[in-house]
């Protein structure tokens, strides 16, 4: 009987570093090993591929890509090698996949044929800015991405600090990076001046911003955060 292959949970980097500054070296061995990867965008991947492992050879790579434009009902077969013996690793674009990753969906799947699942140690946006946010670590909610309409985003805000404050409980939230900006600017004027926020951007990076402060300082301290990925917490106590 042929052993099952395993599902590899795969964590990237967070930017254009060195891979092996912020990830162990049980991620370059585990990438030695497979052929087979599941990821968000092709290109991409082979480039990170390459960067921890540049002895590995490119053609021998089989790639399934995994996004918002996949047929739901193909990615039964991107972990079918796994039935077959062949270990798979599924990549994220940036961070740990399944968390706030469409990767969570193959790892459901994964599950539901008794494949294991092998999670990798490595950098999650989402912790590490709790971590450094001073913020409630023991109860809070990562809530994706605000909503685009300015009355509904503007309300879903006021919700998420009441619910804050009702359950003693910090709100994680991110937005599109080309309109963190404005998001901070909204949050500074639309929050209880004495609610926490916390801004943490380029995590990990040479550029790494983390600074929480009550929403009256940041109506009078700017920061630029265009185009840069950042994780924003609100902490109303």
């Amino acid at each position: 009987m042929t052993p099952e292959g395993k599902l590899y949970l795969i964590p990237t980097t967070l930017g254009d570093n060195d891979p092996l500054e912020v990830l162990p070296v049980s991620v370059k061995q585990i990438i030695t090993e497979i052929d087979t990867f599941i990821v968000e965008n092709e290109k991409t991947a082979r480039r990170f591929i390459k960067r921890i492992c540049p002895e590995k050879s490119q053609p021998s790579l089989k790639i399934f890509v995994l996004n918002k434009f996949t047929d739901p009902s193909d990615l039964p077969s991107f972990i079918e090698p796994c039935l077959k013996g062949i270990h798979v690793g599924l990549l994220s674009e940036a961070g740990c996949p399944g968390v706030a990753d469409p990767g969570a969906d193959v790892v459901h799947i994964a599950h539901n044929k008794n494949i294991k699942i092998v999670p990798l140690v490595g950098p999650s946006s989402i912790l590490l800015a709790l971590m450094s946010s001073g913020m409630n670590g023991q109860s809070f909610a990562f809530n994706g991405y605000l909503p685009i309409d300015k009355g509904e985003r503007r309300s879903e805000i006021k919700r998420l600090e009441r619910l804050s404050f009702e359950r003693n409980q910090s709100q994680i939230f991110i937005e599109t990076p080309y309109r963190n900006n404005k998001l901070l600017e909204e949050l500074a004027n639309l929050l209880d001046t004495h609610t926490y926020i916390c801004v943490a951007c380029d995590i990990t990076l040479p550029t790494e911003f983390i600074k929480t402060q009550p929403a009256i300082f940041w109506k009078k301290n700017k920061v630029d955060l265009h185009k840069r990925p950042t994780i924003f917490i609100i902490d109303k106590r």
